[in-house]
């Protein structure tokens, strides 16, 4: 359940977007389980949604079922800007610091009370439809996990 909450929270977490991708992100977003991979507990289902201000300030708020059944939710308000911004959901990490790369791709770190414990990629594909968040995490157990979640823009 902890690997799923922190999961979940990173994938939020690679949303940072700048104005020139605001359109793209902008939305809600569903997760392809099909096309979706994890090391530890995958989950059954997640859904996202972001909106981008003016200023390129990003909300995102997202609900998600776990591989157990349970329900699990959070969220963050950050800017692609590399400061730290503070996110819900998850028990292994509680900030995160996104930057872009370019219009579609953000780089992001994920800490635990001001410490890295992971890294990960946001991509949405050359025609908008695709999301997708590549993430390692070292657990609050201290175990390592990975996962690449697939989203389709609804």
């Amino acid at each position: 359940m902890k690997r799923i909450t922190t999961v979940l929270v990173g994938t939020l977490l690679a949303l940072g977007a700048a104005v020139a991708g605001a359109a793209a992100l902008t939305g809600t977003w569903m997760m392809n389980a099909e096309k979706s991979t994890f090391t530890g507990p995958a989950l059954k289902s997640q859904t996202r949604t972001y909106a981008v201000a003016a200023d390129g300030t990003v909300t995102m708020s997202f609900t998600a079922v776990a591989a157990d059944g349970s329900a699990v939710s959070g969220g963050a308000t950050f800017k692609s800007d590399g400061q730290d911004n503070p996110i819900t959901g998850s028990n292994d990490y509680d900030t995160t610091a996104i930057r872009k790369v370019n219009g579609s791709t953000a780089k992001f770190t994920l800490k635990k009370a001001g410490k890295v414990v992971g890294h990960g990629t946001r991509t949405i594909s050359g025609h908008g439809k695709v999301l997708t968040l590549t993430s390692t995490v070292k657990g609050a157990d201290g175990k390592p996990y990975t996962s690449k979640i697939v989203f389709d823009k609804q």
